[in-house]
């Protein structure tokens, strides 16, 4: 019997308590052109799911109400195949707010997207991109054949329009997940791995690799169900609890909205449908997303995932 996280808090004495909401997470759509073995959102070609312009415009609403905000993170699926995702991207940077682009890379090659890389340069856009290994064979056991070429070549495209060159300010960042069970090595050595590695075979450049812990939810879950290793890998999320890493959980000062305009304390609660504070709640409830500062944020035994080894966050490594 696996002890609850939440009670692992309390015997640990972590501070949990929600700081200034600075960074909104939104969940535009599980519309994706892949459909990753560990993605927690179960996205795909046959999802339909998509924010809508009434939510998106409702989403504008509470930022020029919430000044605390400073980022938008958005994610989805593919978010770039929302079809309100270019005039949100449009009136956040008018806002002069920071804007995250969660980008698969391939979809770059998909209809209608031959413009959306100069769009994200033209918008100083930052692009965090998945790419799980440098090597074919890795990448495409995870997300697919075919995968890793359009990853290549769409990297080279956000090279060539100047993202991870220095003086341009656009910043590309990568993500790894682990390709089974076991959790992340240690983010620098990785990164230094990657750096040389794409840098040597394919003259690609980046700023910076994240590291981070598939949650053990939706399709990874049935995945480690599949092979009978639910138990031992989470035994081996609750024997590396991390004290230092669960203080600087990124729900802390993030809030997440779903593409159909519920609030949520992460996107992995999201995924869970375990509301903020334990309540539904809507944007068309709220006046401020500030008013959110003082509630409690909800835990369940999934948490662990944030919190072990060196921790994990959509930032990568938390220590």
């Amino acid at each position: 019997m696996l002890t609850s996280f939440a009670q692992t808090i309390k015997k640990s004495g972590v501070d949990l308590s929600r700081k200034p909401v600075t960074t909104l997470q939104v969940n535009i759509g599980k519309l994706c052109n892949q459909a990753c073995l560990h993605c927690h959102v179960e996205a795909g070609p046959k999802r339909t799911e998509n924010m809508t312009k009434k939510t998106v415009q409702r989403l504008l609403e509470l930022i020029d109400a919430s000044p605390a905000i400073t980022a938008v993170d958005i994610t989805g699926g593919a978010p770039e195949m929302n079809e309100h995702f270019f005039y949100f991207v449009t009136e956040l940077r008018a806002r002069n707010k920071q804007v995250i682009d969660r980008c698969n890379l391939t979809v770059f090659f998909e209809p209608g997207q031959k413009d959306t890389p100069a769009f994200l340069a033209d918008n100083q856009v930052k692009v965090v991109a998945s790419l799980p290994c440098y090597t074919k064979e890795n990448v495409e056991q995870q997300r697919g054949r075919g995968v890793f070429g359009k990853s290549i070549e769409a990297l080279k495209i956000l090279n060539n329009l100047g993202y991870a060159k220095e003086g341009t300010g656009l910043e590309l960042d990568l993500v790894y997940n682990p390709l089974g069970p076991f959790l992340p090595p240690d983010e620098q050595t990785l990164q230094a791995q990657y750096k040389t590695e794409l840098k040597e075979l394919f003259n690609i450049s980046f700023n910076n690799l994240y590291t981070i812990t598939n949650m053990p939810i939706k399709r990874f879950l049935q995945d480690l169900k599949r092979q009978g290793k639910y138990e031992e890998y989470s035994q081996l999320l609750v024997n590396s609890f991390n004290a230092q890493a669960a203080g600087a959980v990124m729900c802390r000062e993030l809030v997440s909205i779903s593409w159909d305009g519920f609030v949520y304390d992460c996107d992995f609660n999201q995924m869970l449908e375990i509301p903020i504070a334990n309540k539904k709640t809507s944007l068309w409830d709220i006046e401020t997303l500030s008013e959110f500062q003082k509630t409690k944020i909800a835990l369940a035994d999934h948490c662990y995932g944030c919190t072990a080894g060196a921790g994990s966050s959509c930032g990568g490594t938390l220590t």
